[in-house]
Formats: C-alpha cells, sequence, structure tokens
C-alpha cells in the first residue's frame, strides 16, 4: 500500500511539473502570436519596441490607442490627473476615431486613472520613428500637427491663472519631446 501511495504521488507532482511546463509554452506562444499582430498591424519590427509595447498592454486591438500617447503623458506630466485633463484626453482619442466602449478607448481610461510608465512613451516614439520613415514631408507634418495640437490642448486643458490658458514648464518639455520625435 505505501508503495501505492509513492506512485501517486508521484503522478501528482508528474501532472503539476507538466502543467506548469505547459504553462510556460502557452505563455511564450502567446506572446510570439502578439508580438505577430502588432508587426502586422504596425509594421514595427524591432523586438525590443514590440515587447516594450506589450509590457504597456498595447496589442493589435488597441494599437490605435498609441496616438492617445502623447496627449496621456502631457496630462501626466505634472504627475496628477484633473478631471478637465481626463475629459480633454477623452475627447482627443474620439476625435482621434477611437470609439467609446472599445477597447483602445478601455486601455486609455486605464492609462488615466493609472499614470503609465516612461516605456510607453519610449516604445511610442519608436512607433512614431519607424511610421514617419515611410512618409513624405507634406504627410509627415500633417501627422505632427495631428499629434502635437491635441496635446497642446490637453496641456491648456488646466486653464492656467484666471481661466487663461497657459502651459506649465514641465507640460512643455513633453510637448517639445513629442515635437522632436517627427525630427
Amino acid at each position: 500500500m505505501a508503495s501505492n501511495q509513492m506512485g501517486e504521488r508521484g503522478k501528482a507532482l508528474e501532472t503539476v511539473f507538466f502543467h506548469s511546463e505547459d504553462a510556460k509554452l502557452l505563455d511564450k506562444l502567446r506572446l510570439e502570436n502578439t508580438r505577430e499582430a502588432l508587426t502586422a498591424a504596425s509594421g514595427i519590427t524591432d523586438q525590443k519596441a514590440l515587447d516594450a509595447l506589450i509590457n504597456s498592454g498595447v496589442t493589435a486591438s488597441t494599437l490605435t490607442a498609441m496616438t492617445a500617447v502623447p496627449v496621456i503623458f502631457v496630462a501626466w506630466a505634472d504627475r496628477m490627473m484633473n478631471e478637465r485633463e481626463s475629459k480633454a484626453v477623452l475627447k482627443a482619442a474620439v476625435q482621434a476615431g477611437i470609439e467609446k466602449g472599445s477597447e483602445a478607448y478601455g486601455l486609455i481610461e486605464g492609462w488615466l486613472e493609472n499614470r503609465p510608465p516612461k516605456a510607453l512613451l519610449e516604445a511610442w516614439e519608436q512607433y512614431i520613428e519607424s511610421a514617419i520613415s515611410t512618409l513624405d514631408a507634406a504627410d509627415k507634418e500633417q501627422l505632427r500637427r495631428a499629434t502635437v495640437e491635441p496635446a497642446r490642448k490637453v496641456a491648456e486643458a488646466t486653464g492656467g491663472f484666471l481661466g487663461v490658458a497657459t502651459v506649465s514648464a514641465v507640460e512643455r518639455e513633453v510637448l517639445a519631446k513629442i515635437d522632436q520625435a517627427f525630427s
């Protein structure tokens, strides 16, 4: 009887081990599939950039949320998110074609609640670098304006002193970094 219990325990340990290994293989397969889908949707092939996007919660279906990264980082420039900034970010997202209730919209709402890591802005910069490499000067300028203007509106959303729109020094720094990504 003791040898029967030992055999059963051995099988149980074996099952746990193989379940753990299967889970690792499934995770690896999911990561590879996510990378492939992001590459297909964005054209990005750099593994480091893809991993930065994935680690920030970006998938092929939420890739459109990348258009909101500049406004998110401007809104968080002072390390605080106020209601006017939050509303301005969501307005910019809708104007960019991101539908309320979509996965991309949900991801943006999450970024409004919890400040995203700096790696997300770095991933966005790599994304833009890749995207503009195929554009002519006029299209590149149009994309730059379509990116910087909503970010500037978010920076001005706090209203400044007596309702006069002002942009803080830290917001100007983030705006300059965003603009520089198009150089």
